[in-house]
């Protein structure tokens, strides 16, 4: 649970029709997010490796070169994910100091670059690197039990004072009723986003899943696991909507301008803190709010962080803290353009990349290789920790082969034309 779920979400709910958006990501992790897990689960804990390993393990030719790419869509992902971070520290201070302004876009453009962003992206990267330097069991493990319970209990806490505010009604039309004539007028645009928030949420194509895969018992039942991680996840991330969108109807804030400010990254630091200035309490409900976001980043930033360390571990045999350290300076320098550039064109072309291209091609090239070419590698690993695996397993594998393989092909093929024409519009 990271920014994902309470930064990445809201602001694709409302750029891409509010409850229109909601139905085909809820489909899209049913359907594809859950099929792709269990692949990244199974390889994981067959090879005990992080991307890069596991596929030398168990691939020949190119297969063995797929790693990389998982490897690589984490590292270009934590560089531009730390720098939000730390735009979400200087939130959480505004709200302790009761500095919301009430000219949202004007505070997060000043928000969004100079030294300040790159400081704050400093110290969250500082953190990370403090808590994967100890380890799995004292840094990752510790912070972790005691994080979760936290973002959870906040997000409740204000999903049922949101539920309070004057305008919430009109805010769960908004966001739970959707209209199927907007999904069939905008399905070309609204399947690749949401495909994209899918996989970033549940962390897909980047490995994270390989990787604490690799420190699985056998005797974990990986589907079930699968199971609890999904629903939970995705329980998050709507529990975020129940707070952001009764907040941002409440703030005077009418429909069309809501849409308009969800059209981009700066959705819930523009619109939220503009309505926080307009409500009752609003700047300690702020501050509350950001800082669940600031703790859901850590919890988030720490997994993708594992996947690279452990690849120096693994594969250049690199001790934790000198890898860990290595890692951590080197994400933070190629985050540096995107935390300095107010306009936030560093981070559209990062987000396009990695987020759009990389994740879904890793998780298509390793779904067709789970389901086409390492099927016994997926159904014997699967099939530990389950004591009846029966025809589950078969209709697994050839979900991978049709319309998994189908659906993820379309996408990539839509966010890459979508990814060109964001990236040339920068450039020109």
């Amino acid at each position: 649970m990271g920014l994902g779920n309470v930064w990445r979400f809201p602001y694709q709910v409302g750029e891409y029709g509010g409850a229109a958006f909601l139905v085909v990501y809820l489909a899209l992790i049913a359907v594809i997010g859950f099929p792709v897990i269990l692949v990244e689960f199974t390889v994981g804990r067959y090879t005990e490796r992080n991307p890069v390993g596991a596929l030398k393990q168990i691939g020949e030719g190119a297969w063995t070169k797929i790693g990389w790419v998982f490897v690589t869509a984490g590292f270009v992902i934590l560089s531009y994910y730390s720098v939000v971070a730390g735009w979400v520290l200087q939130y959480t201070v505004y709200g302790l100091q009761g500095n919301y302004a009430a000219d949202g876009a004007a505070q997060f453009g000043a928000t969004t670059g100079g030294m300040m962003s790159i400081l704050t992206h400093a110290i969250f990267m500082a953190a990370v690197i403090a808590v994967v330097g100890f380890g799995i069991r004292r840094g990752i493990e510790f912070s972790v039990k005691l994080m979760v319970p936290a973002i959870i209990l906040l997000l409740v806490g204000l999903a049922v004072y949101a539920g309070t505010l004057p305008n919430a009604g009109e805010a769960y039309a908004y966001y739970l009723s959707p209209d199927l004539s907007t999904i069939a007028a905008n399905w070309t645009s609204i399947l690749p986003a949401a495909a994209a928030q899918a996989f970033f949420t549940l962390s897909l194509g980047m490995g994270v899943m390989i990787t604490y895969a690799s420190y699985l018992g056998e005797d974990r039942n990986l589907a079930k696991d699968a199971v609890i991680i999904v629903g939970l996840d995705t329980a998050i991330a709507f529990t975020v909507g129940l707070v952001a969108f009764p907040v941002l109807f409440s703030g005077d804030l009418a429909v069309a301008d809501i849409v308009a400010i969800g059209d981009g990254p700066g959705f819930i630091f523009i619109a939220l803190s503009q309505a926080f200035s307009n409500i009752p309490f609003g700047s300690v409900l702020g501050a509350v709010f950001f800082g669940t976001v600031f703790i859901a980043a850590l919890s988030s930033a720490i997994s993708i962080m594992e996947v690279v360390v452990s690849y120096l571990i693994d594969e250049r045999g690199v001790d934790r803290v000198p890898a860990t350290l290595l890692i951590g300076t080197a994400i933070f320098l190629f985050g540096v353009p995107v935390a300095y550039d107010g306009s936030l064109s560093w981070l559209t072309v990062y987000d396009e990349l990695a987020n759009n291209i990389l994740l879904i091609l890793g998780a298509l090239l390793l779904s067709i290789y789970i389901g086409w070419v390492g099927t016994d590698i997926g159904l014997e690993e699967l099939g530990k920790g389950i004591r009846n695996l029966g025809g589950w397993g078969t209709a697994w594998i050839w979900a991978l082969r049709i319309p998994v393989l189908v659906t993820l092909v379309v996408i990539l093929g839509l966010n890459a034309i979508g990814a060109y024409e964001a990236i040339s519009g920068i450039i020109g």
